[in-house]
């Protein structure tokens, strides 16, 4: 069996030739194919890759132009897999690639399309925990996420699929959102998980909401049902209101109309109405940049 293994880098000079070492002696049962992609480090991570793929025959390297973002570099990179089950891995070794051959045997079990891992004990940093958990909430919600199912960066994925997932085009991929579209034949297995071995976590508070506006925006319209909705049951409460005041003011003429309820009103819908609007022009500068072309990804160079 031929086993792809894709590994998004950024800044991962000190880890990423012993996790390709480590991938080598401990998965040397498979015919194995390594892609290593790099997302716009600027340490380096370039020249050391590039001996990578100079020194071993199974490592293809690809290197970005610019910082695109994790997801962006892992479409990148399952666009070169040959194998028959792709693996993805991040370059901080808090997974042990020896723990890739779980995930083989848990996909073999039933022929799953994917196998997430999950952990007894998550080593992340409290920030990014939490960031997880919001993201969980936040996936189940838009996604219609099975119960359960913990979308972890280190998972397996079937080739058939991993062909169906390389043909989104757009600027902005979520490849979870991407795989929860076009399959349910899903398993979680257990794993171990490690302490960070060099650095800090890439994943800030920036990051974390551009991912979520991504799944907002890029793979549900529920937000824009929720606005009508929300605009609906608002019309409904002031035209109730307005009957009220009205039928307040014929019974009791010589009662005054408050100007604090009025300005309270006029500034709530004010509110909503911009909220609305944003999640809109959301949804239409996405639209906008993915019509005009803006690329998910650019390539300045190849070893292969």
């Amino acid at each position: 069996m031929k086993l792809s293994i894709c590994i998004p880098v950024f800044f991962g000079a000190k880890t990423i030739e012993k996790l390709v070492i480590e991938i080598k002696n401990r998965l040397n049962d498979y015919q194995l194919e390594v892609i290593i992609v790099n997302d716009g480090s600027k340490d380096d991570s370039d020249k050391i890759c590039i001996n990578l793929a100079e020194k071993y025959s199974f490592v293809k390297y690809i290197s970005l132009r610019k910082n695109f973002g994790e997801h962006n570099a892992v479409l990148c990179g399952l666009g070169y897999v040959t194998g028959d089950y792709v693996a993805i891995i991040n370059d901080d070794f808090q997974n042990p690639p020896s723990e890739i051959i779980k995930l083989v045997g848990k996909a073999k079990e039933n022929n799953y399309d994917v196998v997430y891992s999950r952990y007894k004990k998550k080593k992340h940093h409290w920030f990014r925990n939490l960031g997880s958990k919001f993201n969980d909430l936040v996936a189940a919600w838009l996604l219609d996420k099975p119960k359960g199912l913990y979308l972890s960066s280190f998972k397996l994925i079937k080739k058939e699929l991993v062909d169906e997932i390389v043909r989104y085009k757009g600027p902005f991929p979520y490849i979870d959102g991407l795989i929860l579209r076009v399959t349910d034949n899903i398993a979680t297995k257990t794993v171990k998980h490690s302490d960070r071995q060099s650095g800090e976590s890439n994943y800030t508070l920036s990051k974390l909401i551009s991912l979520w506006l991504n799944m907002f925006v890029n793979f549900s319209i529920k937000p824009l049902r929720i606005a009508t909705v929300i605009g609906i049951v608002i019309s409904f409460f002031s035209f109730m209101l307005g009957f009220y005041m009205a039928l307040e003011k014929i019974i009791h003429p010589d009662i005054a109309i408050g100007w604090t309820s009025l300005i309270v009103s006029v500034l709530f819908l004010s509110g909503i109405q911009l909220i609305f609007l944003g999640i809109i022009g959301e949804y239409l500068g996405k639209q906008y940049l993915d019509q005009n072309g803006t690329p998910g990804f650019v390539v300045k160079e190849e070893y292969l």
